[in-house]
């Protein structure tokens, strides 16, 4: 199972999924998600099931359980890769409602279906999960305050998660990808901004570094380019306050203009 499927990192995950002998369910809210099924099952890919949902709310990801136990199988492999940003001044700049989104995307949706898929896995003694966190999770958001947030969030919840399950027979592996090439800055209403602007990393490397990660057990993968890594790396002993400013010169609104 794999969420925000329909492009992206998310879709690379269900194709290379697929390569690795897996069957699908595949989950976004946006109608591109049975163009993406479409498109698979064109690869060869038999067993592939697309869900339509609203992640942002509690019923859509209801919803999604709903459509995972109606296949009357097991859940191997959870991807829970969903996620949206917005940019720009917190005062100011972004909506409410916007903002409240990303939360219930990137943190409530995790949670919930976490919390329906886990036990069984548990219970089952086998299972894998992804989550995709980020390399934002390291650092302050300057401009993208939310967002980040949110990604400190899941990263925490993915490590947590992952200690709580240790001799269940169940792992748990956070992706952090950087900037990578998918609609998020543009949907995040940043392409004016210096990373929007900016060349990145491409989806399908990080989607196979996040499962070869995922099936090495790992802890937790630093994806993207050897730049992207080496800047992750060099974060993690880099003041917050100065991380602030970085993240303020790549995403304030306008940057990418100069």
């Amino acid at each position: 199972m794999v969420t925000g499927a329909s492009s992206g990192i998310g879709y690379e995950l269900a194709r290379q999924l697929a390569e690795r002998g897996h069957d699908l369910l595949i989950v976004a809210e946006d109608e591109g998600i049975e163009e993406a099924a479409a498109g698979l099952r064109r690869d060869g890919v038999n067993r592939v099931t697309a869900v339509r949902a609203d992640l942002a709310a509690y019923d859509g990801v209801e919803n999604v359980w709903a459509a995972v136990r109606a296949t009357g199988r097991d859940v191997d492999v959870l991807a829970l890769n969903a996620g949206r940003g917005i940019g720009g001044a917190f005062v100011g700049g972004t909506d409410l409602a916007e903002e409240l989104d990303v939360i219930a995307v990137n943190v409530t949706s995790t949670v919930h279906l976490a919390k329906r898929a886990l036990p069984g896995m548990v219970d089952r003694g086998a299972g894998r999960v992804l989550v995709t966190s980020s390399i934002a999770s390291m650092m302050p958001g300057t401009f993208q305050a939310v967002y980040n947030a949110s990604k400190s969030f899941t990263q925490s919840f993915a490590e947590a998660l992952r200690a709580e399950v240790a001799d269940s027979g169940v792992t748990v592996t956070a992706l952090m990808p950087g900037p990578t090439d998918t609609n998020f800055f543009h949907r995040a209403e940043m392409d004016d901004t210096r990373v929007g602007a900016s060349d990145k990393d491409d989806p399908a490397q990080v989607a196979e570094q996040g499962l070869r990660a995922l099936f090495a057990g790992r802890e937790k993968v630093l994806a993207g380019s050897v730049g992207t890594r080496a800047q992750a790396v060099a974060s993690k002993v880099a003041p917050d306050r100065v991380k602030a400013a970085l993240h303020r010169r790549m995403a304030e609104p306008g940057s990418g203009d100069s």
